[in-house]
């Protein structure tokens, strides 16, 4: 069914097109896999890579490729759709080459801003109000510097999907969170082009995650998002994020989306503000993550995402209160804050944190 507009779906169509979605990212994650080995899109396992074995770098693809197959078949034509589209091939094409051949920071930085401002240029969205986050009646405008402002917000959401990705199935789930709460945000304010597109990307995550984590009936066919995956959907976050909060008729506001995906944009601080302190370089990779020191602290990989998850689950549940309930933004950034620092206190006390994991789920 192709639609020509939103005014008659009902949920059966809603069900039919994640079903879909479901489908089609299956059947590609199936084909991918067969394709990885010609392609030369194989993980092998390094210092900083423990798993077993050379594994797939193939989920971004099947993932991206679902999605696009799907919004092209199920929503209506728009510029926006076609060009986020266009972007979105352009960057998974990036990150299969910096799988491939392992590019450059700077070239994958140079890659990324240039994504970035064709989505700028192409759609004439970007960042231009921040809202009122002092809450004194006065929104905070960003004038000129609102498209440097979206580029750089795209290289940081990039790169926080992309350290994120350092056990199976974070990235997935995480990505799914932001998608699924944005989505029902999305649907309660009556804005059913980001509700469809939030569904197909969820909807179009499941069998990734299925085969990434071993489950049936794809669970033989391991594979990982690969930096074609994470640059995709950080690149997704923060599309969905300009169309949610800049566009004439809101249905968030930009500092709640904060809460959504708070566990990447959160570790990506801290991970950058410990470098710096090391007087290492921010953008060289290492183990210390928060994955990596919960699982130093004694949890499987396993538990350390069941933990993290429901981590990202309650933040973003948080998130979406604060905005049913028209909390004051100056509250609801310093909710955030709050946020930050408990995130903080829980990694520098992660070994009782995990002790106290251990004593109360591990019987």
């Amino acid at each position: 069914m192709i639609l020509d507009s939103f005014q008659y779906m009902n949920a059966l169509d809603y069900f039919e097109l994640f079903f879909m979605g479901v489908l089609a990212s299956g059947a590609l994650v199936l084909l991918m896999h067969r394709l990885a080995i010609p392609l030369g899109l194989m993980d092998v396992p390094c210092e900083r890579k423990d798993h077993n074995g050379q594994v797939p770098l193939v989920g971004g693809m099947a993932v991206y490729i679902a999605t696009a197959v799907i919004l092209l078949f199920y929503q209506p034509h728009s510029v926006d759709r076609d060009l986020y589209l266009v972007a979105s091939a352009i960057i998974v094409f990036i990150g299969v080459l910096d799988d491939k051949y392992d590019l450059t920071v700077r070239s994958r930085l140079i890659g990324q801003s240039l994504v970035a401002l064709i989505l700028i240029a192409g759609l004439q969205k970007h960042f231009f109000s921040l809202g009122d986050l002092f809450s004194i009646g006065t929104t905070i405008e960003l004038y000129s510097f609102g498209i440097p402002f979206t580029v750089l917000a795209v290289l940081a959401l990039i790169n926080a999907f992309n350290m994120i990705d350092g056990i199976d199935g974070l990235l997935g789930f995480v990505s799914a969170v932001f998608y699924g709460f944005l989505g029902v945000q999305a649907l309660l304010s009556g804005s059913i082009y980001i509700f469809i597109t939030c569904l197909v990307l969820v909807a179009c995550l499941i069998p990734f995650l299925a085969a990434n984590l071993g489950f049936a009936p794809v669970g033989n066919k391991k594979i990982f998002m690969g930096d074609a995956g994470s640059m995709f959907m950080g690149l997704t976050v923060v599309w969905l994020t300009v169309e949610a909060t800049q566009s004439s008729q809101p249905i968030v506001r930009p500092v709640t989306v904060l809460f959504f995906a708070a566990l990447p944009i959160i570790d990506m601080i801290a991970i950058i503000i410990r470098r710096i302190k090391k007087g290492k370089s921010p953008l060289v990779a290492d183990r210390d993550h928060i994955h990596h020191i919960f699982m130093r602290g004694g949890l499987s990989p396993r538990q350390t995402l069941l933990v993290l998850v429901t981590l990202s689950f309650m933040s973003a549940f948080f998130g979406l209160m604060l905005e049913r309930f028209n909390v004051p933004d100056v509250l609801v950034l310093a909710s955030f804050i709050c946020l930050c620092v408990a995130y903080s206190i829980m990694v520098q006390h992660s070994w009782k944190f995990c002790r106290w994991l251990r004593s109360h789920f591990t019987k």
